[in-house]
């Protein structure tokens, strides 16, 4: 019966990341793996949504005062004038609105431009599309642009390049000068932009997120897309939205009523409480969620990992396994779970294979097995617990070598 599936279903399936958990689960390992937080959310937004259900706001429902808050934060952030009426699109969550972007722009065989490692989801939604992914590899160990990696992966066919900044999996947060170049390309080249800012409050070292509509002549040609789940903790909410030009947004809404119909109603009402929130907010945020990347950078280095990029954003660590140790990625990871109970993700789901250089057999793409991300989005409980696994595991000699090195 599987001749029934779309062509499109039958090229996904499920990740060594989904097996990995499984294995974790039945070793009752530690999560540093999964992009969500193990605390609670703040008090006053839960309450804000157990008094929208009982109110009643159960049923489905836009509530256009999100809009309102979301014209005025982009207005602080970003010097942008955006129309709430018209240009907003509210969304199940960030998935949903970057996926109803895609649907809204892109037709089969054009052509959209990731920067690679990446965030799986995309390739996904413009796969379903009927789109064809393009990937530019960002240099290591540091993430940087080469701007003649970009120019050449650029044809007639490009529609659109995706923009993640601050970046999952790398912490990576786009240099001015390197948004500028992608805003060049998309001016030169007449192609859109969709943005994935969903890190937007969480960046470090007094680095500032820029979005790239807010760069000359970006805002008509950008789709913005974020969501309170990594701001204000509630991944489960749901509630998204997109930003974008009125024929866009028109679109993408039209395409989340035919997909979705609503985002949750209550989550939405409880949206207000969470976009009302006073700056101290997002300053506590970030100061919290630094102490923890500067917590687990020095704990990975010290138990041999090689940290040659610090995290400029995101709640994520991309971490090179030690170069004593000839493991894979995947197999690293089991080793981890089994040996030291705690569970990261393997690097290597997000690297893709059909980089944009064509001719691309004397690049060498060996450092694609060597990265492993670990979350820091954990309670201090649980990230002293994983410290104490793995420093343990670490001062009896981390036997890895032992073991085959079936993937590398």
């Amino acid at each position: 019966m599987e001749d029934k599936l779309s062509s499109v279903a039958k090229t996904f399936t499920p990740s060594p990341i989904q097996e990995l958990s499984h294995l974790a689960q039945r070793c009752n390992a530690i999560n540093l793996a999964e992009g969500f937080p193990d605390f609670p959310a703040p008090s006053h937004i839960k309450k804000a949504a157990v008094s929208a259900i009982n109110s009643d706001f159960n049923q489905y429902r836009h509530v256009q005062e999100i809009c309102d808050h979301l014209v005025m934060m982009v207005k602080k952030m970003h010097g942008l004038d955006v129309n709430p009426l018209s240009d907003i699109a509210i969304c199940c969550g960030q998935t949903e609105a970057f996926a109803a972007a895609v649907f809204a722009i892109i037709d089969r065989g054009d052509e959209v431009v990731l920067f690679d490692p990446s965030y799986e989801t995309y390739e996904g939604c413009i796969t379903m599309a009927g789109g064809v992914p393009v990937f530019v590899a960002l240099d290591p160990p540091h993430w940087t642009l080469d701007p003649n990696k970009l120019m050449k992966s650029i044809t007639g066919r490009t529609k659109a390049i995706v923009l993640n900044s601050p970046q999952n999996p790398t912490g990576k947060v786009f240099t001015k000068d390197e948004l500028e170049i992608i805003a060049g390309v998309c001016r030169t080249r007449d192609c859109l932009a969709i943005t994935d800012e969903v890190y937007e409050h969480i960046t470090f070292d007094n680095e500032k997120h820029m979005s790239l509509a807010s760069f000359t002549g970006m805002q008509e040609r950008t789709i913005i897309t974020s969501s309170l789940s990594k701001t204000f903790c509630v991944t489960g909410w749901r509630v998204g939205w997109a930003i974008a030009p009125a024929f866009i947004a028109s679109a993408i809404r039209n395409i989340h009523v035919k997909i979705t119909d609503s985002a949750p109603a209550p989550f939405q009402e409880a949206a207000l409480t969470c976009l009302r929130s006073p700056p101290e907010y997002f300053e506590s945020l970030r100061r919290d969620y630094e102490a923890k990347r500067d917590y687990i950078v020095k704990l990975l280095a010290g138990v041999g990992f090689k940290i040659q990029f610090k995290p400029q954003g995101s709640f994520f660590l991309f971490a090179e396994i030690p170069e004593s140790f000839p493991l894979s990625d995947v197999e690293y990871v089991k080793e981890l779970i089994q040996q030291a109970g705690v569970v990261a993700v393997p690097g290597r789901g997000f690297f893709h294979t059909n980089l944009s250089l064509k001719n691309s057999s004397d690049v060498d793409c060996s450092y694609q097995k060597r990265y492993i991300r670990f979350a820091f989005c954990k309670s201090n409980a649980t990230l002293a617990a994983a410290a104490q696994n793995l420093e343990l595991l670490y001062a009896k000699g981390l036997k890895l070598h032992s073991f085959d090195k079936k993937d590398a």
